[in-house]
């Protein structure tokens, strides 16, 4: 398994950056209004889908060509991610979508799950642009270690701490660049 999480303390993490930062105060972040209450976000259709089926297609679609970081193939190839295993659930009482992406390492020993699951993150939150909740797991008693890296690719400091990492966000753009 690899060990490159480390948690950081808030201090330690990045202030800037691209992903879309939540701010209390500020409704058009994403935070609350002055008087406490959070302001409706935009439904699927505002934000360009027909349903929850579009959105878990366009999904897949970022996923799919994800390239397996020991083979060369990509995890829709392998079976590792498959539209099945994305579920768009309920939104939030804020009306942020939620997401739940499952993927099947190919082992139950798999060394790389953890980076496969970075890699589905980042591919996923670079390519979408509205709020999302993000759940990211290994597919139940598919791994050996599941609960542990069902933590770490779910843990944001982590998630900041692996991307700081120049050899580690080179592998993780090496599989999730797309095709010219």
């Amino acid at each position: 398994m690899l060990s490159f999480f480390r948690k950081k303390t808030s201090d330690e993490l990045p202030t800037g950056g691209s992903a879309p930062s939540v701010a209390k105060g500020n409704p058009s972040l994403g935070g609350t209004t002055a008087n406490g209450e959070v302001p409706p976000r935009p439904s699927l259709q505002e934000l360009g889908y027909r349903n929850a089926n579009d959105l878990r297609e366009t999904i897949y679609d970022f996923l799919r060509t994800i390239r397996d970081p020991e083979k060369p193939s990509t995890l829709e190839d392998l079976h590792v991610v498959y539209e099945e295993g994305i579920f768009v659930n309920e939104p939030t009482p804020g009306n942020v979508n939620v997401v739940r992406v499952e993927f099947n390492p190919t082992v139950p020993h798999c060394s790389l799950a953890t980076l496969i699951g970075l890699c589905i993150r980042v591919k996923i939150e670079r390519n979408i642009t509205h709020s999302l909740k993000l759940d990211i797991y290994i597919k139940k008693g598919a791994h050996a270690t599941e609960d542990e890296i069902n933590k770490q690719i779910n843990d944001k400091e982590r998630i900041a701490a692996a991307m700081e990492n120049p050899n580690l966000r080179q592998l993780v753009e090496n599989c999730i660049k797309d095709e010219d």
